[in-house]
């Protein structure tokens, strides 16, 4: 490797099963290390493009031109300045030839030194020609690179076969692969040097391959080796086998994010995928299908079938295997054979559980810890159940329904079902009522209530459920929150985040079925709520302005989510007056209309002003007197109050937010006027505390649906 060139450049490292569920991220990471420092030694020529490869037991990255030897870089180096670096006699001194030693250039002469003034004094730099990186240093340094930044979920120690060294990796490293064009590159990493030697399909292919180029390497893995090396087109092959047999089934695998999910993992767990048709017995589809469905995905890696009209699971589901035997029957016999006996422990699960009646099941929760200092399950379903009746009461819903839900919410999680099945808490639940012939909106809302968000519009039917669910959700934010265990940085264990979230969802669907409105005879409302909610727990066991810290929360992670679709100034100014939280969206929407309006400038900064001078005066407002109103600007605002006020005050109380602000809209030139010709803080107390009225009830008019103040850039 003698004069500048480029050729293809393959990097492997062969190892033991990667971590599945990480693989295609420790790929992606694989080839961006590695690009990375080829890039800064400036090795990678024009239009080199990458190629990611990862499988169960490798990482590859394939680029397309690669220099041998960088061409030389110009380099400017600051040094220090020039009376520290040199004597009086223009010789270096002793700490710039230090300095110099340490940056490599202790060749360089005082003569070939340059001063510049940085502005403030002169100093010293070196400059030239650095010679360019060659392409085995720069390697050895992005190969470090590439793997000390590894997404690694979790490192382990292992021993070298000298029996002495040990090093730690994610997995046992067994073979390195390091190819320009034909020749090795002379690297090495986690006590492996360097070949071209690579490692085929553990049963089908040859088990050891020599590279011979690094364009040959994804055909030579394929052809010799029985291994697809592309994660992307392995997923692909999978999808189109799994879609090509489930529709000769007349099936289909489904499209959610489960099923996404799996497809990514199975992924990792092959090398050369094919897909085969298994089936159970008929007789299983009797237990609940959530159940299932999860052994399928999460125990087996299977693929469940659903009919394409009914959604209802069939009784075939779909293999990946990493094996393409002649004869496939023993692959699709023993993945039936080991399914069989877990559908079967779930049947009898189910059919256990099924002896007790839900309700029976309840007052074992008292031997079930919610958490030590709030007490147990069943302290816990007491406090839903005096929440969701408070949150019926205040909707005219069925109280005898809420209640019933609140007292059924965490009745199975001591049932076989769950215990063996956690992640189908209430959806077991819901089958259980059901079977017990609960009401049909109690079996909605335990089904319903582990939901992330409400994302319909609530009906007369779903009104319990959202009930349920806003119950659950304030009683885990005021208890969790009140015990000492808000959220810090990252760290949220009891997800008190997603929970304030829910429960705006809550809030807004609500108000979308028409159960919440401004102007209704509803009354719930989030501070109540709260209040109510504190209520319920053990007198001392909150800490001190719990509910309030909670409520600021709430807001805030609203704020959050709310920016992202709004003005931030727009937002700050409708959620800083805490209003309905049924009313937001249309606050919000309203006062986005205002400040596009010609005549918001001018009263955001007029309220502003408003604002800091009732915020500055220390002495009680009394009521306005017409009779001292002396300029013709005070005058003319006050005739402009009195005319707005009632007609933006009817607009606002009937929900009309943006007819109000239109309103308000017409006060512009009064209030210019005001403040143009009258001094606020007059001399004489009494017309000095007049005008400070007549802006109160300004401000107040102003700030209806938003603090506009907040719209002044």
């Amino acid at each position: 490797m003698s004069a500048p060139t480029t050729q293809a450049l393959l990097v492997e490292l062969c190892t033991e099963e990667l971590p599945p569920k990480a693989l295609e991220q420790l790929g992606i990471a694989f080839a961006q290390g590695l690009q990375k420092i080829l890039e800064e030694q400036a090795l990678l020529a024009p239009g080199c493009a990458v190629q990611i490869y990862a499988t169960p037991r490798r990482l590859a990255a394939h680029f397309s031109q690669v220099l041998n030897q960088a061409e030389d870089q110009p380099y400017t180096e600051k040094l220090m300045p020039v009376h520290i670096g040199l004597d009086a006699d223009g010789a270096i001194t002793p700490a710039l030839a230090k300095r110099l030693q340490a940056k490599g250039l202790g060749h360089i002469q005082a003569g070939e030194l340059v001063t510049e003034s940085d502005g403030k004094q002169d100093y010293l730099y070196a400059r030239g020609l650095a010679k360019g990186a060659s392409l085995s240093d720069a390697l050895q340094q992005a190969l470090d690179y590439a793997l000390t930044h590894l997404p690694i979920p979790k490192v382990m120690r292992y021993q070298l076969s000298d029996g002495v060294t040990s090093v730690r990796f994610v997995r046992p490293a067994h073979a390195l692969v390091a190819l320009w064009g034909d020749d090795i590159v002379p690297v090495q990493a986690l006590g492996l040097q360097a070949g071209r030697t690579s490692f085929g399909h553990r049963f089908m292919g040859r088990a050891h391959l020599e590279i011979t180029h690094p364009d040959t390497y994804a055909q030579q893995l394929l052809e010799e080796g029985k291994v697809i090396a592309s994660f992307t087109e392995r997923r692909a092959l999978i999808l189109e086998q799994l879609q090509a047999k489930a529709a000769a089934l007349q099936v289909t695998i489904g499209d959610d994010a489960e099923v996404h999910a799996l497809l990514n993992e199975v992924t990792a767990l092959v090398e050369h995928p094919t897909v085969y048709v298994g089936e159970f017995e008929q007789q299983f589809l009797a237990v609940p299908a959530e159940c299932l469905i999860l052994t399928m995905r999460l125990n087996q890696k299977y693929f469940p079938l659903f009919d394409p009209n009914s959604g209802k699971l069939s009784h075939q589901f779909l293999i990946v295997s990493n094996m393409q035997p002649a004869d496939p029957s023993h692959i699709i016999e023993g993945n039936q054979r080991v399914v069989r006996p877990r559908l079967a422990d779930a049947q009898f699960f189910f059919e256990t559980d099924r002896k007790t009646p839900l309700v029976q099941r309840v007052d074992s929760l008292s031997s079930s810890v919610y958490h030590n200092k709030l007490g147990s399950q069943l302290d816990r379903i007491g406090r839903l159940r005096s929440i969701a009746q408070y949150i019926a009461k205040a909707l005219g819903a069925s109280v005898e329904l809420a209640d019933r839900a609140a007292l059924l919410a965490k009745a199975d999680l001591n049932s076989s079902m769950v215990g063996e099945f956690p992640e189908l808490q209430g959806i077991i639940g819901a089958y259980y009522a059901q079977a017990d012939q609960e009401p049909e909106e109690v079996v909605l809302a335990l089904r319903e209530q582990y939901r992330h968000r409400l994302d319909k519009p609530v009906t007369a039917f779903s009104l319990t459920q959202a009930i349920l669910f806003l119950a659950e959700r304030a009683e885990v934010l005021i208890g969790i929150w009140g015990i000492g265990l808000a959220p810090t940085g990252e760290r949220d264990p009891y997800a008190l985040r997603r929970a304030a979230l829910g429960l705006i969802s809550a809030f807004e669907q609500l108000g979308h079925g028409q159960f919440l409105s401004h102007s209704g005879p509803q009354t719930l409302r989030l501070n109540e709520l709260l209040a109510f909610s504190a209520s319920t727990f053990t007198p001392g066991v909150l800490q001190e302005q719990t509910q309030e810290e909670v409520c600021h929360f709430i807001y805030e992670r609203y704020r959050n989510q709310l920016i992202n679709d709004y003005d931030r100034h727009v937002v700050e100014a409708v959620l800083s007056l805490h209003p309905h939280l049924v009313e937001v969206q249309a606050r919000i929407q309203a006062c986005a209309a205002f400040a596009q309006r010609p005549e918001a400038d001018s009263l955001a900064a007029a309220n502003k002003r408003i604002s800091n001078l009732l915020k500055k005066n220390t002495e009680q407002i009394t009521s306005l007197q017409e009779s001292l109103l002396q300029e013709p600007a005070e005058q003319e605002l006050a005739r402009t109050i009195a005319a707005l006020q009632p007609v933006a005050q009817a607009q606002y109380a009937a929900g009309q937010f943006a007819a109000s602000l239109e309103t308000l809209a017409q006060a512009k030139d009064a209030v210019d006027n005001f403040f143009k010709d009258v001094m606020v803080m007059a001399d004489d107390p009494a017309i000095r505390h007049n005008r400070l009225a007549l802006l109160a009830s300004l401000h107040q008019l102003m700030n209806q649906v938003a603090d506009i103040s907040r719209l002044a850039q």
